[in-house]
């Protein structure tokens, strides 16, 4: 018994292990590609202001100090702008999960009224975009100009994410519905106890994709907010880097008189303003990242109906 328990190991060649390096190597390098730029933005916010103005720190770090970060936060509405971006990339992920979801369970449901004109109909809205100043009108019709709803309400019905959970509930086995529903259970008990928890991949991606379309949107912002207590991170974001001179130059004023003695090296430049709040704005959508991920490696069918 112990030997056929014991697991049967393939020799290898010395091209598996030839094709495995190459692999390894050229995945490697990949992750550096992507990886680099994020490390170049860091280590030139951590470094001195001067060598990094004049383009000098590539690799490693130079006069490492982190005043940089010290100095934008204190920048006026950089924290209010930071609560805004949370809270509409919780609350509208959260929302469009749920709806995203619950239609594209609904719409697998042969008893839905009219279920293929509905289907079709939000397919459609996928092809045809009436543009910027029909949607202003109509945002500005429905009281949402300046209004912070205006973040949430729009995105909540993505026809893309409900064909994604369409397809991925067809894929489920029909048995379990079936099961509940010989049980007595009815739609919305058959969609919470059923069907969410062997959906939760996908959901999982739905939930990556709207809150990293949250978060990075600006936009919006732009064309509908004229309260700046309702401005976004990603908005404040992108007007430093329209007034990232005249921003290095308020901050470097406004430290008092200590820091017009201190070395041109930590002094605010462009570059410091810019690069630091860059990381500011994106490391919390990083962190999304790992935190889901764990639902993409788990198994799909865990617990589902077998053969």
């Amino acid at each position: 018994m112990k030997e056929k328990s014991k697991k049967v190991r393939m020799k290898r060649s010395a091209g598996d292990y030839a094709i495995s390096g190459i692999t390894y190597v050229v995945f490697a390098l990949f992750a550096l590609v992507c990886a680099y730029p994020f490390y170049y933005i860091f280590i030139n916010t951590i470094s001195a202001n001067d060598l990094s103005e004049r383009g000098k720190i590539l690799f490693w770090p130079q006069a490492v100090h982190f005043s940089n970060y010290s100095s934008v936060v204190q920048i006026p509405g950089l924290l209010q702008a930071a609560k805004i971006s949370v809270a509409r990339t919780l609350i509208g992920t959260v929302l469009t999960v749920l709806l995203a979801g619950f239609l594209g369970y609904m719409f697998t449901r042969e008893t839905m009224w009219k279920r293929k004109f509905w289907y079709r109909f939000i397919i459609l809205t996928m092809y045809f975009n009436a543009g910027i100043i029909p949607w202003y009108i109509t945002m500005r019709n429905l009281h949402l100009v300046n209004n912070f709803w205006a973040y949430v309400l729009p995105t909540l019905v993505s026809p893309f994410n409900i064909i994604l959970v369409k397809t991925y509930v067809e894929s489920t086995p029909r048995e379990l519905q079936d099961a509940a529903e010989i049980d007595g259970a009815g739609t919305m008990r058959i969609f919470i106890s059923v069907v969410l928890p062997i959906i939760k991949p996908i959901l999982a991606t739905v939930a990556i994709f709207t809150a990293v379309g949250q978060w990075n949107s600006f936009q919006d912002t732009l064309l509908l907010m004229s309260k700046t207590e309702l401005h976004t991170l990603q908005f404040v974001l992108y007007q430093y880097i329209n007034q990232a001179s005249s921003l290095a130059s308020l901050l470097t004023s406004n430290a008092g008189s200590e820091a017009i003695q201190q070395a041109l090296a930590t002094a605010q430049t462009a570059t410091s303003v810019r690069m630091t709040v860059t990381i500011i704005v994106v490391t919390p959508i990083l962190l999304v990242y790992p935190f889901f991920q764990r639902f993409f490696v788990k198994g799909i069918m865990i617990g589902a109906v077998k053969g």
